[in-house]
């Protein structure tokens, strides 16, 4: 149903004017721990309503887009050459670029250099990706759009302009800008021989999440997934449209994969990611040893994808609903007669709760 226009203004002064308050206590929690804990307090009474409002103006309003491209412009200022410093990684002849676009995200460039044809997953910022697609010297044969948020699909109409022939793949239900080819659950998508993708329907972080696994069988190398707000290194995306539940059952997609599978998240978010995991699994060895090595790649501001699977497995707190050793630091226990898949839902919820708590330290 669509609001009138005042009403939309109204949301949106709303938004601005608390965000505004909540932004001068942040600033002035930097110097004052009483505000640190008033921050908390308001954020805990005010997130809520005023975040709701803004995310329905952001997704379903010109004003989300607007915003988009002022993120974009700021992003380009302060970062010209991108955010990270990033390295080309090649297996058999395929290759994955992750392109730093806007100020934490990354598109991911794959080409078949047997073919020169390529695929582009969530291309943010169009001038960055199709700048790599020129130097590569490559076609853009295909668009992976893992869901409409603008940092993610912001990019598709404008590549699309520039590379006619190029198919726009994404998931029906999230309105992606630009979908030529809606994917269902499963669904694969082929570029050129040796590219092959699999969709697989993953919804928490929007109604149509749509994750894309690139076939390692095809080349002769390890398959590579690529999750958008889906799972992060050490981390999961929020579930704007979702329950605990429906997030659970999409993690668990992921946790059925190869361990050998490597993971390229939507995100800068290791380094934030590990130390929220250190307050929930202070005694995880492997956890920390991560830790060690990204705050060395990010002091140097590299690149911490890909991880594998296999270490997600041992140190992403989102991915161990089953760890009993998790449990017990979050101080759960399940139910005598609750079911095992709906207490594993209790355990994400209350971990999602806990990581949004730290965001706001």
């Amino acid at each position: 149903m669509a609001l009138p226009d005042w009403t939309l203004c109204f949301f949106g002064l709303a938004s601005v004017c608390g965000g505004f308050y909540i932004y001068r206590l942040l600033a002035g929690g930097r110097r004052n721990s009483r505000n640190r804990g008033l921050l908390a307090e308001v954020m805990a009474r005010t997130e809520r309503p005023l975040f709701w409002i803004a995310y329905s103006l952001y997704t379903r309003t010109k004003l989300g887009y607007v915003f988009y491209k002022r993120q974009m412009k700021k992003a380009r200022e302060k970062y010209p050459a991108g955010h990270s410093r990033t390295q080309p990684t090649t297996i058999n002849g395929i290759k994955i670029i992750p392109v730093p676009v806007l100020s934490d995200n990354y598109s991911y460039v794959i080409i078949d250099t047997a073919s020169n044809l390529a695929a582009v997953v969530d291309p943010a910022d169009p001038q960055s990706v199709q700048s790599c697609l020129e130097q590569e010297g490559v076609t853009l044969e295909a668009i992976l759009c893992t869901h409409k948020h603008w940092d993610h699909s912001g990019g598709n109409r404008a590549l699309k302009r520039l590379h006619s022939s190029c198919r726009v793949y994404g998931n029906l239900m999230d309105n992606i800008p630009g979908l030529t080819h809606p994917l269902a659950d499963k669904d694969a998508v082929d570029v050129g021989t040796r590219l092959r993708f699999r969709a697989f329907y993953t919804p928490g972080h929007t109604v149509g999440h749509t994750i894309y696994l690139l076939d390692g069988r095809t080349f002769g190398g390890p398959s590579s997934l690529f999750s958008g707000d889906l799972v992060f290194l050490s981390g999961c995306g929020r579930m704007f449209e979702g329950t605990a539940s429906t997030m659970l059952s999409s993690l668990d997609t992921v946790g059925s994969l190869n361990d050998d599978t490597l993971l390229w998240p939507g995100h800068e978010y290791a380094e934030d990611n590990l130390l929220f995991a250190a307050e929930v699994e202070p005694g995880n060895v492997t956890r920390e040893q991560k830790l060690q090595w990204v705050q060395q790649q990010r002091g140097q501001r590299l690149c911490t994808s890909p991880s594998t699977l296999a270490e997600e497995k041992q140190y992403n707190p989102f991915l161990r609903s089953h760890a009993q050793d998790l449990h017990q630091a979050l101080g759960l226990q399940q139910n005598q007669d609750e079911d095992w898949t709906l207490y594993r839902a209790r355990v994400l919820e209350e971990l999602r709760r806990r990581k949004d708590i730290y965001k706001g330290r």
